[in-house]
């Protein structure tokens, strides 16, 4: 799964520097002199540009039903809402769905090859780094100078969170994000029907220790096997979902049906308490 560890891992600490010493004073800056407001409309802007790209691939997967709506989603929020500021068209009922080319080759049956952590641009794998190229070719903002650096920026801002809970959450961040980034686009291919049993592959050895006592883990089985929704905060909010290059604040808008996500959750939720259990009890050694 992970062929590239030595250099993903190398890239990962280069993306982390590049974030601590630039990215992240940047971004701070940022959401110290903008409005919330602003900041709502800049991220309402460049999704709808996406737009474009998501009827495109709607229409290449043959998800004909959903790029009408998409496209009605598009247009609505390109002339009501006032090229896309405003997010009048949840108001109608239109909801975001997330399609891009990479999501496409899988379905056209490309397999993903290995996991890539590439410079800047952070976790991928060998499809879906293909599939950016044609996303950025696809969208308008591409070709207005400025644009892309603006938006990397809002992203940015927008990812503290998530980065927040990589760095609380996680005793090997690496390892944690790249199978959340896994998980995440393996939803995203699967319009959220991914089998509640895909959670099991996250490794719970790797992203923590053996040190964890055992009343402990049987604590969590049992609290997990008898009522999975105990576990549950409810689900995530937009603002903690990773994007691609983000990857816990991405969650829960990749599914199309809200039981089968929510139970997901719940299942990942209950892990990542275990996980905290043994990031203290470590502590406490």
């Amino acid at each position: 799964m992970d062929p590239y560890e030595d250099f993903n891992r190398s890239m990962y600490g280069f993306n982390m520097g590049l974030d601590r010493y630039v990215l992240k004073p940047v971004a701070d800056g940022y959401k110290f002199v903008t409005p919330d407001f602003m900041q709502t409309g800049v991220t309402n802007f460049f999704n709808n540009l996406k737009g474009i790209n998501v009827v495109l691939n709607d229409i290449l997967q043959g998800k004909f039903e959903q790029g009408a709506s998409d496209f009605g989603r598009f247009t609505t929020n390109s002339t009501i809402g006032l090229f896309g500021l405003f997010d009048v068209a949840s108001g109608f009922g239109l909801e975001q769905n997330v399609e891009d080319f990479g999501q496409t080759l899988a379905v056209w049956g490309v397999d993903q090859g290995p996991y890539l952590v590439l410079p800047v641009l952070g976790p991928t794998t060998v499809r879906d780094g293909g599939g950016i190229i044609l996303d950025k070719a696809a969208n308008p903002g591409t070709y207005v100078p400025g644009t892309g650096v603006i938006e990397g920026i809002n992203d940015r801002a927008n990812a503290q969170g998530a980065l927040n809970f990589i760095d609380e959450a996680a005793l090997d961040p690496y390892v944690f994000t790249r199978e959340s980034f896994l998980q995440y686009r393996n939803n995203l291919i699967n319009d959220g029907k991914t089998d509640l049993g895909s959670f099991d592959d996250l490794d719970i050895d790797e992203l923590a220790d053996d040190a964890t006592p055992p009343a402990v883990a049987v604590k969590k089985k049992v609290k997990t096997d008898s009522d999975p929704a105990e576990n549950s905060t409810g689900p995530a909010t937009s603002a903690q979902q990773p994007a691609p290059n983000a990857t816990v604040a991405a969650f829960d808008s990749m599914s199309k049906s809200f039981d089968d996500a929510l139970l997901e959750f719940e299942q990942a939720s209950s892990k990542m308490d275990a996980l905290g259990e043994k990031r203290r009890y470590r502590r406490r050694r």
